[in-house]
């Protein structure tokens, strides 16, 4: 009866589920509205796919993390345990791993280290969100409570850390020594450390800043195979590697007082804009082509000398030679000495460096536009590989060059990775000027801190912020776990110090003992840490926000 009387009366809400129903029940679905499985399973899988991606670069992590040996389909191979070379060589294809690759490429630009460390703690703070999410706790408040618990992480980092003065030579060499500690070319820490620290404070000396920070394109790091890491050098000048001096017609591999001009047009016959082709029937008119471009070579090569220079950089050109034989021959016999094939990445430093001004057209080639040195030689390597260097550049400490040395390919790229860490580590410092100890000491003071933080908290936050904690102990987990040191011991011991007060206790991987991190000289730069853990919330906190993946073709 009552079935009956529902029927008859129908509510507002009924007839309006029914009339939905009616007008498209291929689109709408009763499911749709009332199911909350999708949106569980879509997160679920971002927080997958983005776990499986944390999994592949925590075993590099630290001074005795595993290297990666990737090959791509090219069959190049890169060995390294850099975080943002790995996940950038992986080809990933889920959105929601894109983003973890994205944010380490966030860290190797804003700190040059970490890039590991913020794909580790991403894929940590995931895993605990996942759980909250099994106790049917709301993405958005997990969200909120790990904001509020990176802003409190903020102030626990703010309050371990010690300034850094830039006189000290010693400190930033150890910053740099800590950063190298993890890589490949860790056994030549004392030469390459040195070297970046001397690099950038150069520049910091010379003023060349912006905004508090030091641009690293000012030092251009040059490769050469042969040799060891002990040959690498570092010089207030310009080094080339790959452009050879021209040796034609016996032109000259020294200038002493050079006078350099930097083109970016072609010495060379002129050719026509459209596909064209000269036919020759007689010898004479052979001969005529020939005269005419020798003539308007010879015109051209007399200008150059005429302004004065005497060493000239050609800019490589894509459309044709940028300089034929017949050019370097005349060049030769006017004594300039010819740089070829100079990168158009290259022209910016060169003019930054000597001075000078990069020349369209030979109209333009005026006196004005030289740049000047003391010495521009080819030398000759202990190996018998040559490069070239021009030394005594009148903008001396504006812009420095490094030239290393290796016995192969792998290592001197590995290498350059490693120094641009080293280099990125000074340049932390010298925009936030502080320093934190290693050894996963900040990551469990702050874990140790907002556990205390989570018993005082009300309400569901408590959880979440009790969840930022425990993400964050797998820093000092992975650590031990990769040093072959028994993890739950470790970190059961070193929470215990840190609750006892000694706040800057951290794992000493080479002794397998807790011990005090800045007494071990084991410090890094504030701004590394502080960048990983913020951008590491940020993304994760993004990633809990999505509720559908849409495919749009």
């Amino acid at each position: 009866m009552s079935t009956s009387t529902a029927s008859s009366q129908p509510s507002k809400s009924t007839a309006a589920n029914s009339q939905v129903q009616f007008v498209s029940p291929q689109f709408f679905s009763k499911k749709t509205f009332t199911t909350e499985e999708k949106p569980k399973d879509v997160r679920h899988n971002n927080i997958l796919a983005a776990k499986t991606l944390a999994d592949i670069v925590r075993t590099s992590l630290g001074p005795r993390g595993m290297d990666k040996m990737i090959k791509d389909s090219k069959g190049h191979v890169t060995i390294t345990n850099d975080g943002a070379t790995i996940v950038n060589q992986l080809q990933v294809l889920h959105p929601t791993a894109k983003m973890l690759v994205e944010t380490s490429k966030a860290q190797d630009i804003a700190a040059g280290d970490g890039t590991t460390t913020v794909v580790v703690l991403a894929g940590a703070l995931l895993g605990q969100a996942q759980i909250l999410l099994d106790k049917n706790i709301e993405p958005a408040v997990i969200a909120d409570g790990f904001s509020e618990a990176c802003a409190e992480a903020e102030k626990i980092l703010n309050k371990m850390e010690k300034p850094v003065d830039l006189d000290d030579f010693d400190s930033l060499v150890q910053n740099c020594v800590t950063s190298l500690s993890s890589k490949v070319v860790s056994n030549y820490s004392q030469i390459l450390a040195p070297i970046a620290v001397k690099s950038v404070l150069q520049l910091v000396k010379s003023g060349n800043l912006v905004n508090n920070e030091v641009d690293l394109r000012d030092i251009k790091v040059r490769k050469k195979i042969g040799g060891t890491l002990e040959d690498t050098e570092m010089l207030e000048g310009i080094i080339f590697t790959d452009n050879k001096v021209s040796h034609s017609a016996g032109g000259p591999t020294k200038v002493v007082d050079p006078k350099i001009g930097l083109i970016q047009f072609c010495i060379s016959s002129p050719k026509t804009e459209m596909e064209n082709s000269i036919v020759v029937q007689e010898y004479s008119q052979m001969d005529r082509v020939l005269k005419e471009e020798r003539a308007y070579i010879i015109k051209m090569v007399k200008k150059i000398q005429k302004t004065g220079c005497n060493v000239l950089l050609i800019q490589k050109s894509i459309l044709r030679d940028a300089v034929n034989d017949l050019a370097l021959h005349f060049l030769a016999k006017a004594k300039i000495l010819v740089i070829r094939d100079i990168e158009r990445e290259d022209v910016d430093f060169i003019c930054k460096t000597i001075n000078c001004k990069p020349i369209a057209h030979i109209d333009s080639f005026t006196p004005d536009k030289l740049g000047t040195a003391k010495l521009c030689e080819e030398v000759v390597l202990s190996e018998g590989s040559k490069v070239v260097k021009i030394t005594g550049v009148p903008n001396e400490s504006k812009t420095m060059s490094i030239l290393v040395r290796g016995s192969n390919h792998l290592l001197l790229d590995e290498a350059e990775r490693s120094l641009h860490d080293a280099l990125c580590v000074v340049r932390s410092i010298v925009k936030r000027k502080a320093m934190v100890p290693g050894g996963s000491a900040p990551e469990t003071e702050i874990a140790v801190k907002l556990t205390e933080l989570s018993s005082s908290t009300e309400g569901f936050k408590s959880y979440c912020i009790k969840a930022f904690a425990d993400a964050l102990e797998v820093i000092p987990y992975t650590l031990a776990e990769n040093a072959g040191l028994n993890p739950i011991n470790i970190v059961t011991e070193l929470r215990n110090k840190h609750l006892n007060g000694e706040s800057s206790s951290g794992i000493n991987v080479k002794k397998g003992i807790i011990s005090d991190m800045f007494e071990e000289k084991v410090i890094q730069p504030s701004l590394v840490t502080l960048s990983a853990l913020k951008l590491a919330t940020e993304v994760v906190r993004m990633i809990l926000k999505i509720d559908d993946i849409v495919i749009c073709r």
